[in-house]
């Protein structure tokens, strides 16, 4: 039998659940299973407000009210028909209790409310299940009777699959309903699955498993992919969040490995705590913290897998925080981990120092290079690397190594190659398992702290990111398609660098060398709101609109030279619809803060829908034949003294989706417009913020191979 819970923020709201259930869905394709279930996030806060209300008062109806919806939202969208009535009616009933109930019990309903609708949904789904009450079968402070109640239960039901049972709450042993404690949830399941012996215990979360520091402080922190069950009592007593301290003694007592895993990466293997170690020399394993406000100082604990030379360890220890310009407080040893005391104000940077210390290996002065893409701007960056290490080297101790490379006939990494299949009839590009089989053969080869740089057009390269950042390996990117992907599969590139303590560069994507995304994101990151964002960010387009009147030739025309020099896709009608710039706009918003999708910009291309979907000549016979058109709308330029330009923009907009409006087309600027005097492949950026009175206009060349391979490389060094 397995044994999977699930937290607050994994039951958070029907788009939640759902993940948790296709994970329980396959997990009772291979055996039973208990399911534990937190209450939905924000609910227990909710509930211990409400007790604290006067009984009587409108402050405690808008309270209830506001929960009560919140869950009707969960299951408005989970259920229809007379499932959904079955289901609200039940949730309205328990509110009913709740209302009733007294002020010290109201804290248990929230598991309740969530196992209840979660239970439905997979009755639904044509799952055998039982709902189990974890206020009758857990008995606070009687480990015995507990057990003896859980696998009573289940021993009378042998034809459910699933059993749902809510955590954190219990009863005491004269039935007054209480609950484990914060956090109590992971101590069930660990009751639930000592009870019934279970082969395997999930605790799934918001995070890939324990981690050396907590990410939130320390961004470099990693993954620990397993340990025993006492280095995980010992991070867990000491402030590690990840679990439940007294999870860990049920599952250790009957053997049960714990799995810490991501609910929204059900994919990463997370963290196994069990008996089983290497039993090699002892290994650091994490540091956590536990602040205490009262005297304003914070105990840290340095955790590690057995025995350790305290006195050593005390002096390294505390020699870090001096270079770091923090004095402890006191530092001892248990003989297997080290305990330091500092004062509350310095805790992150004393974190941080501690981490850098003992679980981050200074960067060799040898940086391995894998290149994906040997087109014009991959060919340049070879170039450049190969014309400037020996300068690089000595200004900044870097030795540049590439070390690896592909196009899309072939790739070879040092002392190994390999020669796929041809693919010469598609644009020089990684395409689909060709690419696949290039950051396989990374992953295996390539030493962490390694950076994959790819400079391809793939839109299917960006599927091996996640895989390669988990490895170790930094990525730098100059390929848009891949940054311009579904939010989820952004975040999860992001995610997963800061969880592995490595980098995700892509400041190419945008603006080829100009500092557009930089801009951006060190206003995002230091709290300044930005009002808007307008973008000149398509070479081609800029070309196109700035040369048209300006010099001979019929828009058709001009089209027609910039194909052929190069400046536009293949088929030139991808510019004019404004997908490019798209892609740019949403990774300029995201960098903003702000997670835009496709469908929430408003496109209005250069040209109708009836140029698309015909014969490319066909296309350029129908745009000469609309040169009336085109004319027209110069002249209304020119009679207005403005210019045309392709704008991307992001308005603060409270009505428009996540708070923002934005649109891509042809507007006039006039004069006093910064976009006016922007020419030929030239870029732009105006940036307004709440922080700065005036806009800031990054401006610059746009195009070019050598220069894109010189911010490339740029994003390599920094």
């Amino acid at each position: 039998m397995h044994v999977l819970k699930f937290g607050g923020s994994s039951v958070a709201n029907a788009t939640n659940i759902s993940r948790v259930l296709d994970i329980v869905a396959k997990a009772a394709r291979k055996d039973r299973v208990v399911l534990v279930c937190s209450a939905i996030s924000g609910c227990t806060d909710a509930l211990l407000d409400l007790a604290r209300t006067d009984r009587d008062s409108a402050e405690r109806q808008v309270l209830l009210d506001s929960l009560l919806a919140r869950h009707e939202d969960i299951i408005r969208r989970l259920f229809t028909g007379e499932e959904r009535e079955k289901v609200s009616a039940r949730i309205v009933e328990l509110f009913g209790k709740l209302a009733a109930a007294p002020e010290d019990e109201m804290v248990t309903f929230g598991e309740l409310f969530s196992t209840t609708i979660i239970a439905e949904k997979l009755s639904c789904e044509g799952f055998r299940t039982k709902w189990l009450d974890s206020r009758i079968l857990v008995i606070k402070d009687n480990q015995t009777l507990t057990y003896n109640n859980i696998s009573t239960a289940i021993a009378l039901e042998p034809q459910v699959q699933v059993f749902v049972a809510p955590g954190f709450i219990a009863s005491e042993y004269n039935g007054k309903h209480t609950t484990l404690g914060r956090g109590g949830s992971d101590f069930s399941a660990a009751l639930y699955a000592a009870a019934v012996k279970a082969s395997r215990l999930e605790i799934w979360t918001d995070v890939p498993g324990m981690m050396t520091a907590n990410p939130k402080v320390v961004p470099s922190a990693r993954t620990i992919p397993k340990m025993s069950w006492q280095t995980a009592l010992d991070m867990a007593s000491h402030g590690a969040k990840v679990l439940y301290a007294p999870t860990v003694a049920p599952a250790m007592e009957e053997g049960i490995a714990i799995h810490i895993l991501n609910t929204f990466e059900p994919d990463n293997p997370g963290t196994v705590i069990s008996g089983n170690t290497s039993g090699g020399p002892a290994e650091w394993m994490g540091v956590t913290s536990v602040d205490d406000t009262l005297t304003s100082e914070s105990l840290i604990c340095l955790v590690s897998s057995g025995h350790i030379n305290g006195e050593t360890a005390c002096e390294r220890t505390e020699d870090c925080l001096k270079k770091a310009g923090i004095k402890t407080l006191g530092c001892s040893s248990d003989g297997t981990n080290i305990y330091a005391t500092v004062r509350l104000a310095v805790i992150k940077e004393a974190l941080a120092a501690i981490h850098r210390e003992f679980f981050e290996t200074s960067q060799s002065s040898t940086v391995n290079i894998y290149i994906a893409g040997r087109g014009a701007v991959g060919k340049s960056l070879i170039n450049l690397i190969e014309e400037t290490s020996g300068r690089i080297a000595e200004r900044t101790g870097k030795i540049l190594h590439i070390a690896g490379t592909a196009d899309s006939r072939s790739f070879s990494i040092t002392g190994t190659s390999d020669v796929s299949q041809d693919y010469s009839d598609v644009i020089p590009d990684l395409a689909g398992n060709h690419a696949q089989s290039f950051c396989e053969a990374i992953r295996a080869s390539a030493p962490r702290g390694s950076i994959f740089v790819d400079v391809t057009n793939s839109e299917t390269i960006s599927k091996e990111y996640v895989g390669l950042l988990r490895e170790g390996i930094n990525i730098v990117s100059s390929n848009r398609r891949a940054l311009a992907v579904p939010f989820v599969e952004y975040a999860a590139m992001q995610a997963a660098a800061r969880e592995n303590g490595v980098f995700l560069r892509y400041e190419t994507t945008v603006g080829s060398a100009l500092p557009m995304l930089e801009s951006i994101a060190a206003g995002a990151n230091s709290s300044d709101e930005i009002l808007s964002i307008e973008a000149i960010v398509s070479c081609t387009l800029n070309r196109i609109l700035s040369s048209y009147g300006k010099t001979s030739g019929s828009f058709a025309q001009i089209v027609r030279k910039a194909q052929e020099d190069g400046l536009t896709e293949p088929d030139p009608r991808m510019d004019l619809s404004g997908r490019e710039a798209l892609r740019k706009l949403l990774i300029l918003a995201r960098e903003a803060g702000v997670p835009l999708e496709e469908e929430d910009v408003r496109i209005t291309p250069v040209v109708g829908p009836d140029y698309f979907g015909i014969p490319l000549e066909e296309f350029y016979a129908k745009l000469e034949d609309a040169e009336p058109e085109f004319k027209a709308r110069e002249d209304e330029a020119d009679s207005r003294k403005c210019r045309q330009r392709f704008v991307a923009t992001l308005e603060k907009d409270p009505s428009g989706p996540h708070g923002y409006k934005a649109s891509i087309e042809v507007r006039l600027v006039d004069e006093s417009h910064p976009a006016y005097r922007i020419t030929g492949t030239e870029n732009a950026i105006i940036i307004r913020s709440a922080y700065h009175p005036y806009p800031l206009l990054i401006q610059g060349p746009g195009e070019g191979a050598r220069l894109a391979a010189s911010s490339v490389l740029n994003d390599i060094l920094k």
